[in-house]
């Protein structure tokens, strides 16, 4: 017998959840359209606290919900109906799980009476994300009974917790069945706020802070290698100019912002490109590498981590940022309180050869500047330059997002330091999937933003640039469009038959990528020559909107002047 209250009743126990839900921080949600979602949806809407953002496809909602929390680190909350559509936000669910970004997914369900029968769209959405979630938690229908209103805030409190107070942050799942009618009928529910004790954080583990401290008082040859980062250590730039340890800042911590030359202090222009080239790490060999934060994205900086005599890692996001296995010690602490503890006794180090900065710090100018020259010699775009001129070109206080695949690497390779301006990218597993609606969720809540993207990422997430490109969002999309994916062609796979290759691995699409913007209502540049790449950015700028450069990319020859490029470096360090 169906209980005309349902709905009241249902509208009522979200709506307190979601006041818990706002209270810890969340102000921005994200949904699809969905009938068993109904009290979630009419719940959110009609909160004052809550920006709802719609979507039409569940993956590219969720990919743009988690851009919202990468950008802000403020925990952001998405909902769904049943069945498939729950399982679409996997992808991004695993994303933040590895990236350790506060998301909350809320699944609408068919109640219990409705499953195993055969009922539509109804599936099993009990732990459906697995093991890539901190807390999953399926609240029951919502009943006429007492309490009911705590126990639906204690279910936000305790997803706020999970979510964002214990750390590490990441991902949480509820699951919210519902019977019908979806509808509420007007009847008043009583849904009074009440305060009550909140959980305290997590007891930390003895500090291994002492350990670390004598670990990094026997190394004299030392080099830090700055990981991604959710915060900017503070104190680490100069901790390294003040006992004279190189940095290697990927763009993704947040350190790339200064270069050395400025006293001696700053993070290395070309480091990437140094840790490239055999030769130079086989003299400038480290006793000691101090790895802060996730592990190195480019092959060339893992080798160097790899093969230095010791490895100390701080990864404060229990990341397990050592896939190598070579860390002598591990601290899971906050990287701006190890740089104080060690700035402390720093009378206790012993002193670092005198040379060694400058030595690294001479290599870095000779190969910045031949690299810089190349590149700037060459009219045909490649992908190096492309990365360097975007990461430059854009304004102080802009925000880049750089696919997974070889743009992250590119400019980390590539990208000179300056100040001004924040990296960001779905490294945590590295897909290519969600990339543009992830780029339109930083641009919610962030200043002008830029994406360097693959032809592939973009096509692979067309629904979201579709959909998202018509709904106030204002971003330049720069694309590389190489027609299929280039990274393979620099990986073992390059070396198969060529038909093999191009149909396995190449991929070439031969889809126009001008139509695919052009559908979605985008502004769309096409970009042939290297000179006119900056120029057609800051004309898209100008224009407002979303907006695509195009950049035209030739596969084999990127291969080509990637070995250049190496040769350079080579001839630069030998001079």
């Amino acid at each position: 017998m169906i209980d005309p209250q349902e709905g009241d009743v249902a509208l009522a126990s979200v709506t307190a959840l979601l006041d818990e839900l706002v209270r810890g921080g969340v102000t921005h949600m994200c949904m699809t359209p969905g009938s068993r979602s109904t009290p979630i949806a009419l719940a959110a809407a009609r909160h004052p606290g809550i920006t709802l953002h719609v979507h039409v496809d569940e993956r590219a909602s969720a990919f743009f919900g988690l851009g919202i929390a990468a950008a802000s680190g403020q925990p952001v909350a998405m909902f769904c109906t049943s069945g498939t559509a729950a399982a679409n936000h996997f992808p991004a669910v695993v994303e933040a799980y590895m990236a350790r970004v506060p998301i909350i997914v809320m699944t609408a369900d068919r109640p219990p009476e409705l499953h195993d029968v055969g009922a539509n769209q109804t599936i099993d959405q009990q732990n459906l994300f697995g093991t890539f979630v901190k807390w999953f938690h399926d609240t029951g229908v919502p009943l006429m009974a007492p309490h009911e209103r705590v126990r639906w805030s204690s279910a936000g409190l305790n997803a706020i917790q999970h979510a964002v107070r214990f750390s590490p942050p990441g991902p949480v799942h509820l699951n919210l069945p519902f019977r019908e009618p979806l509808l509420p009928g007007g009847r008043s529910i009583d849904t009074t706020p009440f305060e009550y004790a909140t959980y305290s954080a997590t007891q930390r583990s003895p500090s291994r802070m002492p350990a670390f401290l004598r670990e990094v008082s026997t190394g004299h040859r030392i080099v830090v290698v700055a990981g991604r980062l959710r915060v900017r250590p503070e104190g680490l730039v100069e901790l390294c100019a003040e006992r004279g340890w190189p940095l290697l800042a990927e763009p993704l911590s947040g350190l790339r912002d200064a270069a050395v030359g400025l006293g001696r202090g700053g993070a290395l222009s070309a480091g990437a490109l140094l840790a490239a080239n055999a030769g130079f790490r086989e003299r400038r060999h480290p006793d000691l590498v101090i790895q802060v934060g996730a592990a190195p994205t480019s092959r060339a900086v893992q080798d160097l981590v790899r093969n230095a005599d010791r490895v100390l890692i701080i990864d404060p996001d229990q990341l397990v940022a050592d896939p190598d296995r070579r860390s002598t010690l591990t601290l899971n602490e906050d990287p701006t309180e190890v740089v104080a503890a060690v700035r402390s006794t720093a009378s206790s180090l012993p002193a670092t050869r005198p040379q060694w900065l400058d030595e690294w710090r001479d290599a870095d100018r000779n190969v910045r500047e031949a690299v810089d020259a190349l590149l700037d010699s060459w009219d045909e775009p490649f992908e190096g330059r492309i990365a360097r001129d975007l990461a430059a070109a854009i304004p102080d206080g802009g925000v880049l997002f750089a696919g997974s695949s070889m743009p992250i690497r590119d400019l980390d390779m590539y990208m000179r330091p300056r100040p001004g301006l924040r990296v960001l990218a779905n490294r945590g597993a590295s897909g290519i999937d969600g990339l543009v609606s992830t780029t339109f969720g930083v641009a919610e809540v962030s200043g002008p933003t830029y994406a360097l993207l693959g032809d592939l990422s973009v096509i692979h997430d067309a629904s979201g640039l579709l959909w998202g490109a018509r709904h106030g969002h204002a971003a330049v999309l720069v694309v590389i469009d190489n027609d299929g994916g280039g990274i393979f062609s620099m990986l073992p796979q390059a070396l198969l038959p060529k038909d093999e290759f191009e149909l396995l691995f190449g991929t070439p699409h031969g889809l126009d990528l001008e139509a695919i913007a052009r559908a979605a209502g985008v502004g769309v540049r096409t970009v042939d020559s290297a000179g006119v790449v900056v120029p057609a950015i800051h004309e898209a700028e100008a224009s407002g909107g979303v907006q695509l450069v195009r950049v035209r990319v030739d596969r084999g020859r990127a291969v080509e002047l990637r070995a250049a490029v190496s040769q350079a470096v080579t001839a630069a360090l030998a001079g």
